[in-house]
């Protein structure tokens, strides 16, 4: 009797080893980000050198992955010349627009906080994802997850004090990430019928970034100084991306998306941590609560069946 061997990428302790590696290195990036400002000079009202920043960190790392594409001998060719309208429309969300909202709102808010506001992706994409794709329906117990992420939220925002507070600049801008993030998940099981996934990922880090760089040049954005310390915390960035989006978008074209997003439960706790632990953020109990309620939220929806 033969055995069928599933392909590592569904297998279940492959799925959560690779899934919570890019959960892990994502949490990360909040303080290396901020570092990676005190570094280069980046002061919150420099906009257009955010952007900057942001694009040399998405075009070197979109170019790894290319390389590393052509290295593993995969096709670089799209289905349909029509199909190039989807790859734009991806890299414009999965990139631009996303790390756009995300180095804007960074900025002008704790990394702790935003750390845990953006687990709104999570439960936005479970949302979403019950609406556009009949494979995934919405039960009881993913309604309830939500639900408890959506407190966790609001918590965040309870109290007097700086901690607390809705900011456009700050609060929005992470709110329009975590959205377009979500967005991105759903378009990329559609990117995996048009090109090869890694190739696809490949396509919208490096483009998206060169569509920064070009962004953050017209705003007039520079880098005002350059440190080793800065280049290390940009090459370790560089690395984050290049590694956690080929991991996380070829899991998201083999599994159901629901299944794969849960895991990024992780990040609000480990962006939280590292950011009080790195750059000597202020820690207020309620980051502990509201993280506690994300990750139960979606541990609820992960176990149903």
């Amino acid at each position: 009797m033969t055995v069928e061997t599933k392909p590592i990428f569904q297998r279940p302790v492959w799925v959560a080893v690779f899934a919570l590696t890019a959960a892990v290195a994502w949490g990360f990036a909040y303080p290396l980000i901020k570092l990676g400002y005190a570094e280069f000079g980046i002061l919150p009202a420099m906009t257009g050198s955010k952007m900057l920043f942001a694009g040399v960190r998405f075009t070197v790392a979109g170019a790894i992955v290319l390389a590393m594409a052509g290295m593993a001998g995969r096709s670089f060719g799209v289905m349909r010349r029509r199909d190039w309208w989807y790859i734009a429309l991806f890299c414009l969300v999965n990139t631009t627009l996303h790390y756009a909202f995300f180095y804007i709102g960074l900025s002008h808010s704790a990394g702790s906080r935003a750390a845990i506001l953006n687990s709104l992706s999570v439960f936005a994409v479970v949302i979403m994802a019950c609406l556009f794709f009949k494979t995934d329906r919405m039960t009881v117990s993913k309604l309830a997850g939500c639900v408890m992420g959506f407190a966790g939220i609001l918590l965040l925002n309870a109290g007097g004090g700086s901690s607390s507070g809705f900011t456009w600049l700050g609060d929005g801008m992470i709110v329009l990430n975590a959205l377009c993030g979500a967005a991105a998940s759903l378009l990329t099981r559609g990117l995996g019928r048009r090109v090869d996934v890694t190739v696809g990922t490949g396509y919208s880090l490096a483009l998206g970034g060169i569509l920064l760089v070009v962004v953050g040049l017209a705003l007039g954005g520079s880098v005002p100084a350059v440190t080793p310390l800065g280049l290390l915390w940009l090459c370790l960035l560089i690395g984050i991306s290049a590694i956690g989006f080929s991991l996380y978008n070829k899991l998201l074209t083999c599994n159901p998306i629901g299944k794969v997003a849960i895991y990024n439960s992780l990040i609000p706790v480990v962006g939280a941590v590292s950011s009080c632990l790195c750059l000597h953020e202020p820690f207020y109990v309620k980051y502990v609560v509201a993280g506690l309620l994300a990750a139960a939220g979606i541990y609820v929806i992960n176990r149903a069946k």
